[in-house]
């Protein structure tokens, strides 16, 4: 008997098992990022510099996240493709090729980003104030770096063969001991950023211990095996080119994060700077629902692709897109309505949740249309079409977003208003091309009729 097999029962009972744990994992994990800047803004006497210095290490934050999710988006929606196609040992060839890719391009980016720090946060936006803050901080996660990229990237192979609930322990184990070591690690042993950042590593490290421990042991159903691990060039390639499209996505917002910094910088000074910080923070907490229900659809999506079950695979799609069509527009009015209270959350100061929400009102102004580009790029990924996903990855943010970050400021006196703008605009063009894009190139070329699919065992349950 096959476990965990996506071809057959309710379509959209499979990807809300696989979603809503994913969600849950995805809150708790956002909710102890939450928490490392709360407890920073409350470092006494310097928690507003503290908190803008960590905010200017976002980028380089993204490009370690990158890496994890090159390897892990990567290899993940190939394996349910394999698995789909009944080919278990193919599967687990993948893998051992992902996690070897994590493993070197983790080393990779502790040596690259501890040569180059310093010059890189303050082109992100660090100023004399904020840059020790932000030099101290990213020091001591890049010493960990690897540990949270096993922890973040392997943690897609444990979803994908349908154990979303042991991939949500795994983040909860990780969220529970950073909520407990940065009170700790910050106020009681006075450390700083230095601390919050090392509370980070440590739990991401009992993550990364769960996750390893599941994928060798017995209850896997494609299990991590020395002989896997040595690297295949074709499967390499397949790897990253299927995950470039993710790795873009992450590297992409690192490089606005970048350009936006720098002009918010130039156009408003430090506490413009918070802002963003703050902008992301609440961006975050706001689109984990998307990023779980999409995750969650990939294997089921991917697996009844390679099944050969086409109808299966439309029924996936227009679930994920009413199911987030209901929730963007769900979240766009809470932020048009709460802007205030959601800054209040980081600061509390009248002129940083005024300027705040009035922010946060811009860059969200079309915020609905976002479901849109989200299903339209995780279906690309699941299917396995990485030209696609690539592509809409770089319009939305360094086509659109970078040069009108750059030039709107300077127009018709927009000033800082300009930097937040250029997130709408980009929304609205960018999802919009991406979900026609979908429906054009993939939905009317799928095949009518399914692939006729073997009889089940007996006594299948």
């Amino acid at each position: 008997m096959r476990k965990n097999d996506f071809s057959r029962g309710s379509v959209r009972r499979g990807i809300t098992r696989l979603a809503l744990p994913l969600i849950a994992a995805q809150l708790v994990n956002v909710l102890y990022n939450i928490t490392d800047r709360i407890f920073i803004s409350r470092i006494p006497e310097v928690g507003d510099l503290a908190l803008t210095g960590v905010g200017v290490t976002f980028p380089l934050l993204m490009i370690v996240s990158a890496f994890s999710v090159l390897c892990g988006q990567g290899g993940a929606p190939l394996c349910s493709i394999a698995r789909g196609e009944g080919d278990d040992a193919r599967a687990e060839r993948i893998l051992g090729n992902a996690f070897t890719m994590l493993l070197f391009c983790g080393a990779l980016a502790t040596a690259v980003g501890l040569a180059v720090k310093r010059p890189l946060l303050l082109l992100f936006g660090a100023s004399a104030a904020t840059l020790p803050y932000a030099d101290g901080y990213i020091t001591v996660y890049l010493l960990g770096s690897v540990l949270v990229m096993i922890s973040l990237g392997m943690n897609y192979y444990i979803n994908a063969q349908g154990f979303a609930r042991v991939g949500m322990v795994s983040v909860v184990i990780g969220a529970a001991a950073n909520i407990a070591l940065d009170p700790l690690f910050l106020f009681v042993l006075g450390w700083g950023v230095r601390g919050a950042a090392a509370a980070t590593v440590l739990s991401q490290a009992l993550s990364a211990a769960w996750v390893l421990f599941f994928l060798f042991g017995k209850r896997a159903i494609l299990r991590l095996r020395f002989k896997n691990m040595v690297p295949d060039p074709r499967l390499v390639w397949r790897i990253a080119s299927l995950g470039f499209s993710s790795f873009c996505m992450k590297l992409t917002a690192s490089a606005v994060n970048l350009v936006c910094n720098a002009a918010l910088q130039a156009w408003g000074g430090d506490s413009y700077v918070e802002i963003m910080t703050i902008v992301n923070s609440v961006r975050e907490m706001i689109m984990l629902p998307f990023g779980g229900f999409t995750d969650g659809a990939q294997p089921v999506t991917g697996f009844n692709y390679g099944a050969g079950q086409y109808s299966r695979v439309r029924a996936c799609i227009r679930f994920v897109t009413l199911v987030c069509a209901v929730y963007a527009a769900a979240s766009w009015a809470a932020v048009m309505l709460f802007p205030g209270a959601l800054v209040r959350i980081f600061d509390g100061g009248a002129e940083i949740v005024d300027a705040g929400a009035r922010a946060l009102r811009i860059y969200y102004a079309v915020h609905w249309i976002m479901c849109l580009q989200m299903v339209g790029q995780s279906t690309f990924v699941a299917l396995g079409k990485a030209r696609q996903a690539v592509f809409f990855t770089l319009l939305r943010k360094i086509f659109i977003v970078v040069p009108l970050a750059l030039i709107l400021p300077g127009l018709f006196g927009l000033g800082t208003d300009g930097v937040f703008l250029a997130e709408p605009i980009s929304d609205f063009v960018s999802a919009t091309a991406c979900y026609l894009t979908l429906v054009l190139t993939v939905l009317r070329r799928l095949p009518r009729e399914d692939r006729a699919l073997p009889a089940p065992p007996s006594g299948r349950s």
